[in-house]
């Protein structure tokens, strides 16, 4: 997979970019089949933030695909969910997002929540690795992504992989999140 003019290895071959969650979930994927589509990159952690990375690495904004946190609340329980879309769209988290958690009230999850809750560092998470009991909302256009890149858990690195490979994560839900 070449995406940008990054460096991208197996995933598996260099676990030290994965921060301990994603890579245990990147462990059983491989256990589950080839984990030949998931590769990491190393970075400049500085420059982690979607339009800062994708500028400098020569990534498309199109091929980035953000992940989001999200607080849904109810009465009074507080449910966490994490939504991906390409870094070219936005998520109706107001809309779609908090009907679908049927939730009354949502919000993005508060730093130190995501942070202490995910065990990633802020800017890096993603998708793989989270608390089993999260639902994984991706956006239909992520879901058919042919090779896309998300964080690693840590802000120093990322992940490309097959869009398909999100979609088939145990709590995943693909659905159009975007507006």
């Amino acid at each position: 997979m070449t995406i940008g003019t990054l460096d991208w290895v197996r995933a598996g071959e260099r676990l030290d970019l994965l921060a301990g969650p994603v890579a245990l979930a990147v462990a059983e994927l491989g256990a589950l089949g080839d984990p030949d589509g998931l590769r990491v990159a190393e970075i400049d952690p500085g420059l982690a933030d979607t339009a800062a990375f994708c500028e400098r690495y020569g990534v498309g904004l199109d091929e980035s695909a953000n992940c989001v946190i999200v607080a849904a609340k109810r009465g009074g329980e507080v449910r966490y969910a994490a939504c991906m879309v390409l870094a070219t769209m936005r998520a109706d988290v107001n809309g779609v997002i908090r009907r679908h958690l049927d939730a009354r009230k949502i919000s993005f999850a508060p730093q130190d929540d995501a942070v202490g809750l995910t065990g990633m560092e802020y800017g890096g998470i993603t998708p793989l690795g989270l608390p089993e009991e999260w639902p994984v909302l991706v956006d239909e256009a992520v879901a058919a992504h042919p090779g896309v890149v998300i964080g690693s858990g840590f802000r120093r690195s990322k992940v490309a992989l097959p869009g398909s490979v999100l979609a088939g994560l145990k709590t995943a839900q693909v659905i159009k999140l975007a507006n």
